[in-house]
């Protein structure tokens, strides 16, 4: 088993593959549009929430090593079955169909450097989420190597283009204070509260590494280092992207877009040499992140699985390579699928919301074992505050999530509760009652 053991940086890779993924070639862009150059506000705040949710679940990893359900997990232990279905299934839908839309990304930029139709980009978003189930199901320790070298060409492509957005905008005479100045449109807090719920997502892959804590060389104290850096560099690299791309470009003249670095680099004319490497970047960008979701994925499922809330078929795992292979062959079947679902809003609507709300019973679950005492080799600073803070922050994000969301939300947990009493009254489990108030 010492095999399939991984370095913290290794970890600290999936992380970053998760976080700077698809979110820093295509949100960064959005969320400008949404919010003209206060989009900065937007990745520092959002930054600042997923660092104290990062704690938590650093906190929470380290209390249960040996989890790999992450939020569900914790969900599981602190309020039982019911609630922690709803957290599983949720979290796990999550992270499946999110799969989709970045492989789907990848399948766009991989059709237009090769000059065909956008009609094929579905096939390469296929072709990618086959081949990374694979390397999944190869092992753990191999999926973190592969991840490794995509994040690290990842970086080093977006480090030339923060350089280069200086050197081009001051070379062309592009870079102006004006650049700076939003639009009346893109002025105001509900503008910069619609950027932060657009890049909330970008922002959402360090839980990944909750999944496999116990695998980490060090043990949960260094697997909590790995999730706390992997969003404290993720918000350095969002922050110098975003000011980039203002160097180069006015903010009022971004519209939401799925390239916004190509189109910043074509506005100031920039080499074709360093606009492909954009691309390829985006293509490495979006193939780490399937990768780490898939192996996320996995595992979320598998552990619902073992727990005995999902079928006997979900609990196939290989020992010897620390793969759920079940789990990996959902998640690919899932996300083929809802690639021909024909709106992406939909499903990053159901991601969102996902990601939200085990967000905000992980916090709770924190509270709960903080009560109960449990040892942890490493404790969050700055509790109970920092923990009511994120309550309240994640509650009224999720308050201020699209209407469309909310419904879906909402349309989710009464069809998950319905299912669970299904299976629960076949079964005859006793009803358990308790007293909220003495």
């Amino acid at each position: 088993m010492q095999s399939n053991m991984i370095s913290m940086r290794l970890a600290l890779a999936i992380g970053l593959g998760n976080i700077i993924g698809a979110g820093i070639f295509v949100l960064s862009g959005t969320a400008i549009a949404l919010a003209g150059s206060w989009a900065l506000l937007a990745f520092v705040f959002v930054g600042i929430l997923a660092t104290i949710i990062a704690l938590e679940l650093g906190e929470l990893s380290s209390i249960m090593p040996n989890a790999k359900g992450g939020a569900y997990s914790y969900a599981y232990k602190a309020f039982g079955s019911e609630l922690g279905f709803m957290t599983g299934i949720l979290l796990y839908f999550s992270f499946a169909t999110s799969i989709s839309v970045v492989a789907l990304g990848f399948g766009s930029y991989l059709s237009s450097l090769l000059g065909f139709s956008t009609a094929y980009s579905q096939a390469g978003a296929i072709g990618l989420i086959f081949a990374l189930s694979l390397v999944n199901i190869v092992g753990i320790k191999k999926a973190a190597k592969a991840d490794f070298g995509l994040v690290s060409v990842k970086l080093a492509i977006l480090v030339i283009f923060i350089a280069a957005a200086v050197l081009l905008s001051l070379d062309s005479g592009t870079f102006s204070l004006v650049n700076f100045t939003s639009s009346p449109a893109q002025a105001g807090i509900l503008p910069i509260f619609a950027a932060s719920i657009a890049v909330f997502f970008a922002y959402s892959g360090f839980q990944t590494i909750t999944t496999f804590t116990s695998k980490v060389r060090g043990g949960s104290r260094a697997a909590a280092r790995a999730i706390l850096l992997s969003v404290i560099i993720s918000m350095a690299f969002y922050i110098a992207i975003v000011l980039a791309l203002l160097v180069m470009v006015p903010a009022s003249s971004y519209s939401i877009s799925a390239d916004p670095l190509s189109f910043a680099l074509h506005h100031v004319g920039a080499p074709y040499w360093l606009t492909l490497a954009v691309d390829i970047g985006a293509l490495v960008a979006t193939a780490s992140a399937v990768l780490a979701m898939i192996l996320s994925s996995s595992r979320i499922v598998y552990q619902i699985g073992e727990d005995k809330l999902l079928p006997k078929a979900m609990r196939k795992y290989n020992r010897k390579r620390d793969v759920a292979v079940s789990g990996v062959v959902a998640s690919a079947i899932i996300s083929v699928v809802m690639l021909f679902a024909g709106n992406i809003y939909v499903i990053a609507a159901i991601s969102n919301f996902g990601l939200l709300f085990s967000y905000l019973i992980a916090s709770f679950a924190l509270v709960h074992f903080r009560k109960e005492g449990r040892a942890a080799e490493f404790r969050m600073p700055g509790y109970p505050y920092l923990a009511i803070v994120a309550i309240l922050l994640v509650f009224a994000f999720i308050m201020a999530m699209p209407q469309e969301s909310l419904m879906i939300g909402a349309v989710m947990i009464i069809a998950l509760l319905v299912i669970y009493y299904f299976f629960r009254e076949i079964d005859e489990k006793k009803i358990i009652r308790v007293k909220l108030f003495k």
